[in-house]
């Protein structure tokens, strides 16, 4: 018999998203905030660079808005990107209120300027990063935590892997709305059936779908997934951004070499020690992502070589320790002194810009009840590339716009009806785990040969062959088996590799981060990805 848990607001998910709407919340309401490991850490401890602001007197959101656009291709919806940048300051005013400990400005002293430093990476028109050193996303998760687990209101579960949605059409009830979700208890292998009149998927981007990747295990498209089969539609899935710095070590694993070292003035070198982005585009190193990843690789496979190098030896020693404290101290732990030597770096999957559609100023999903934010979202902002360091701020906008709009919403839920017990009638122990380790890696292999940073017709349909067969072995697998961490993994990273596949195929141009060799020229008209599934 599975135990049930009763809350006013389910929040899946424990990065800066879900803690910031699970905050916002906790004076109103009982909050019930999954983790699929420990409180705080997912994604967003790992981001270095920072998070972009309109905060200096010189810089205008206008130009914000710019950038953005331009670096998105053509696709980022203006008018959530105006509300997304309308919203950064005092997005900013909320975390210094929680407590981040934003680096100063050493200038602010005798000047009036901003107390905060702020930096500049690619795509910005101006320096807007304000940064807590390289350790940006750290602090944001420190804090929060910290935050959180001391709020009377908010239950924390952690090492808790949601399954399935529950919605009301799966009870067959009339009106469709999310009412709970089926979770596993890692630690003890029961499944625990969560109740709530309000969802928000806080899971994070799918780029572990890939084999060389910055993000932490976990990033495995859990929210797409669910969100997907529970009936919503996804959109611009094609857009997987592929971080040009990853730092090439054999075991240094998914360590990212912030982009703010290129906005502080390090250069891309090939094995010579020759610099090459201005051959690729007039900002060099300052342009956008996608066109910075796609340079390396055509590079690497000119040449031959397995990485390329990343260069800021020649600034000042102590001006390299002061900015980049985390990456010097990491490299030095691999033999590499960036104070002296070039850092071997090689691209990797980084950032999911598509997502489950929601409306760009509340997050609502299809579903009522059902809102989906940070990297799990498509709000339309990102477009065809994120702009560095827009992923953060994005998480907090639409944490606190989710939040209003469940206040807002509380006279008009649907009760949550009696849930009924997780089924395991039908199933038994499985005997050959060996399978679900053989698919993951299969996956992630073609994924990365077929679906990666240059594309053909050709390799997606090589990789839409091989999920096609992979997903009904999956299944079978599922409906036979007893649920686990792994499995839950492997049966979600199947269906967002479909869907990535899917809107790969669907898009017959070259925009942003798509970029297929069948069609290299890019489409007059910019037009979403949408996919929908079978109804209910």
């Amino acid at each position: 018999m599975s135990q049930h848990f009763q809350h006013d607001v389910l929040v899946i998910g424990g990065g800066a998203a879900g803690m910031t709407v699970a905050l916002e919340l906790a004076e109103t309401g009982r909050i019930a905030l999954l983790c699929k490991g420990k409180l705080g850490e997912g994604s967003t401890r790992w981001a270095q660079g920072g998070i972009a602001a309109v905060l200096d007197d010189q810089d205008t959101v206008a130009a914000h808005v710019a950038d953005t656009l331009v670096t998105g291709a053509g696709l980022c919806h203006e008018d959530t990107t105006e509300f997304v940048v309308k919203n950064s300051r005092e997005s900013i005013e909320w975390l210094i209120e929680q407590g981040v400990p934003f680096t100063p400005n050493d200038e602010a002293q005798t000047q009036e300027r901003l107390p905060y430093h702020l930096t500049r990476e690619g795509g910005h028109s101006h320096r807007r990063i304000i940064h807590a050193d390289d350790a940006t996303g750290l602090a944001v998760a420190t804090t929060l935590t910290d935050k959180v687990r001391k709020h009377p209101n908010i239950d924390i579960f952690e090492s808790r892997m949601a399954i399935d949605l529950i919605t009301r059409h799966k009870l067959r009830l009339a009106e469709q709305a999310c009412v709970g979700a089926y979770v596993l208890n890692v630690e003890d292998g029961h499944i625990e059936v969560f109740g709530a009149p309000q969802v928000v998927l806080a899971t994070g981007g799918a780029s572990k779908v890939y084999l060389y990747t910055s993000n932490p295990d976990g990033s495995s498209g859990d929210g797409i997934a669910m969100a997907w089969r529970a009936g919503c539609r996804v959109a611009n899935l094609e857009f997987n951004q592929f971080h040009p710095t990853c730092l090439f070590h054999s075991k240094a694993k998914t360590f990212l070499i912030s982009e703010a070292l290129r906005g502080e003035g390090a250069y891309l070198t090939l094995p010579n020690g020759q610099r090459f982005m201005h051959r690729f585009d007039d900002r060099a190193e300052l342009a956008p992502r996608d066109i910075v990843a796609r340079a390396i690789d055509h590079e690497m496979k000119r040449l031959g070589c397995d990485h390329l190098f990343l260069d800021i030896s020649h600034k000042p020693a102590d001006f390299i320790k002061q900015h980049f404290p985390t990456i010097h101290e990491r490299c030095l732990k691999y033999g590499i002194d960036i104070t002296q030597e070039a850092i071997p770096i090689v691209p990797a999957a980084h950032y999911t810009c598509g997502g489950i559609m929601v409306d760009g100023e509340t997050a609502q999903t299809d579903i009522h009840g059902l809102y989906a934010i940070g990297e799990c979202a498509f709000t339309g902002l990102h477009g065809a590339n994120r702009m560095a360091s827009n992923s953060l701020l994005e998480c907090i906008v639409y944490g606190r716009a989710a939040a209003a709009n469940i206040r807002s919403q509380r006279l008009a839920t649907l009760p949550v009806p009696t849930l009924p017990d997780w089924d395991e009638s039908q199933v038994t122990n499985s005997d050959e785990d060996i399978v679900i380790s053989h698919n993951w890696d299969e996956i992630r292999r073609f994924m990365w040969d077929y679906v990666g940073i240059v594309r053909t017709q050709k390799r997606l349909e090589r990789a839409q062959h091989r999920i096609d067969l992979l997903q009904r072995e999956i299944q079978e697998y599922y409906s036979n088996y007893k649920v686990s961490g792994d499995l839950i993994e492997l049966r979600n990273l199947a269906t967002v590799a479909e869907l990535i596949i899917r809107s790969a195929q669907l898009r017959q141009e070259s925009r942003g981060l798509h970029y297929i060799l069948d069609y290299p020229e890019t489409a007059p008209e910019a037009r979403d990805t949408i996919l929908t599934p079978a109804r209910w």
